[in-house]
């Protein structure tokens, strides 16, 4: 076995890794709510999550996957570009472990991001970055959470208004059958946008190695491109079933106080925001969607409910995971430049 196609073999293997560490820190945006209002336990609760991240490899076009792998501009041939994504890979897996540990949920997309990026300024600097992707992308992080608030906020006052003649306890019974449906539709989105991250990866590898050529198209009825999307979203379902109760408690029963009705509607304006950008191709962080989704919930009922604290902490780890986990990945590339001085 040459050298190329050990780094392939051995970066494939760490992109399903992070597709598993993605899964279970992003567990908690795929259960947090359903859990703490009760409505499943845990342990449902993550199989119900698990098995529609698998399901979305059926519903949604490789499109983000498509963003992902020209986010650096890949010149087959030159073995630095294999280091470039496992690098790249590496830091950012370091990023969400540490996220993780700490019990914040940051954004394995953008921390994907830049590793990717950071690889690659550490490699030949600016020029061989798709900036255009990257702004794209970037421009999301703001807009998501804004969105999920908004939709959010409006869902939450559009439920109050057609309720409002029920007694609690029939509207508790009506969305606590609804939140089973919600929180399906928001696990699709999830596996739908962030199992395809991993997706470019692999496909950007390739090129790389000169095994696919830059045009090639992920399809479920090619056999040359089936296994990556059934690996990635396999994977995606493991991670989630494995879960990330950390980050759970954090969005689920830290940030603000829920009940079904509240769960329903961040769920679903959650899963409207991931379906509108999973259509366009962006990459979002389904991390800063639903957070935003319960805080414009939360803002209904009880604005005074709303931790702001802790929801100031989530934004500064927002705020720091790409250029943080762009360094990181910038210092693996160079600790392996050091080491394999072929590049």
């Amino acid at each position: 076995m040459d050298s190329v196609l050990i780094i392939v073999v051995i970066s494939i293997a760490v992109a399903l890794l992070f597709d598993i560490i993605n899964g279970f820190h992003d567990a908690a945006n795929s259960i947090a709510t359903i859990v703490s209002t009760k409505v499943l336990s845990p342990k449902f609760a993550v199989i119900w999550a698990a098995f529609f991240n698998f399901a979305a490899m059926f519903v949604f076009a490789p499109k983000v996957a498509n963003t992902i792998s020209k986010i650096v501009i890949i010149e087959a041939g030159d073995p630095a570009f294999l280091y470039i994504i496992l690098t790249g890979l590496i830091g950012a897996i370091i990023w969400d472990l540490i996220t993780w540990w700490y019990g914040l949920p940051s954004s394995s997309s953008h921390a994907l991001i830049g590793g990717l990026v950071g690889s690659g300024l550490a490699y030949k600097g600016l020029s061989i970055i798709h900036w255009t992707k990257v702004i794209e992308t970037a421009t999301f992080i703001p807009v998501a959470p804004l969105i999920g608030v908004a939709l959010g906020f409006i869902l939450m006052i559009a439920m109050i208004w057609i309720f409002h003649k029920l007694t609690p306890g029939n509207v508790d019974s009506i969305f606590r059958k609804g939140q089973i449906v919600s929180a399906a539709l928001y696990s699709l989105g999830h596996g739908g946008n962030d199992a395809q991250k991993t997706m470019g990866v692999i496909v950007a590898l390739l090129v790389a190695a000169g095994i696919f050529t830059p045009d090639v198209k992920l399809s479920l009825t090619s056999w040359d491109t089936l296994w990556i999307i059934l690996s990635c979203h396999v994977a995606m379902a493991v991670g989630t079933g494995i879960g990330g109760w950390r980050i759970v408690k954090t969005m689920g029963m830290k940030l603000t106080k829920l009940k079904p009705v509240h769960g329903f509607a961040a769920e679903t304006s959650g899963a409207l925001t991931i379906f509108l950008a999973t259509s366009l191709g962006i990459p979002i962080s389904t991390t800063h969607t639903i957070a935003g989704s319960i805080i414009g919930v939360g803002s209904v009922t009880n604005l005074t409910g709303i931790k702001w604290k802790i929801a100031v902490n989530i934004l500064i780890a927002w705020v720091l995971t790409i250029p943080a986990s762009a360094i990181v990945s910038a210092l693996c590339f160079w600790l392996a430049q050091a080491l394999h001085k072929g590049f």
